[in-house]
């Protein structure tokens, strides 16, 4: 069961985004940009099916065109002084029953044991997809398939920004392979072709 915390929150449409990938901590990743656009098109399509309306969104050039303003910190706990283990935040400004904004923020990452780990890709789509529920009027809810369950699962350990630091050696590896399988198959031709020979020498 979810509670809904408005149930008819926007009194215009389409609702305007702003992205800020500017103002970042350390350990921001520009993958995450693409979790954001995959989150609101995830509750363009519907969602977890429990809104009274179909949510459309434009992406804002400037925060000030913003409806929904969407930051990423270092540690919320440190920035926001919420509870441990919490990800993400989503505070809704409302006057007469209607949202005038949202800022949402999240978090790049926390400590699992005494190591700090950054939120891969995947784990950043369910955080920003939780809370832009928030924003669109949804509360928690009790079925833990639900988006809107309070807590998650982990969905990965990767680190977006070892992938993308790593990603043009990845890419060296296989060009190195390819010639290297490329000059192994030339040479083995080459061997067939001298054996050929050879055998119709002794023939």
């Amino acid at each position: 069961v979810n509670s809904v915390l408005n149930p008819m929150p926007w009194d215009h449409s389409p609702i305007t985004v702003y992205i800020d990938n500017i103002n970042v901590p350390e350990h921001y990743s520009p993958t995450y940009i693409k979790q954001v656009e995959n989150a609101l098109d995830y509750w363009e399509n519907g969602g977890n099916r429990k809104l009274k309306y179909d949510p459309k969104f434009s992406l804002a050039d400037t925060e000030n065109e913003a409806d929904i303003y969407i930051m990423w910190v270092e540690n919320l706990e440190e920035y926001a002084g919420v509870k441990k283990g919490v990800a993400g935040i989503a505070r809704p400004y409302e006057v007469n029953g209607k949202y005038m904004r949202v800022n949402i923020i999240l978090e790049v990452g926390n400590y699992q044991g005494y190591s700090w780990k950054q939120y891969g890709d995947a784990n950043m789509l369910e955080l920003v997809k939780h809370e832009l529920g928030h924003a669109l009027g949804l509360g928690h809810s009790n079925d833990r398939r639900d988006i809107m369950y309070p807590t998650y699962e982990q969905k990965d350990n990767i680190d977006p920004l070892l992938v993308n630091r790593t990603r043009p050696l990845i890419y060296l590896f296989v060009i190195v392979s390819l010639i290297l399988a490329a000059l192994s198959g030339i040479n083995w031709l080459r061997y067939r072709r001298k054996r050929r020979v050879l055998e119709d020498e002794f023939l």
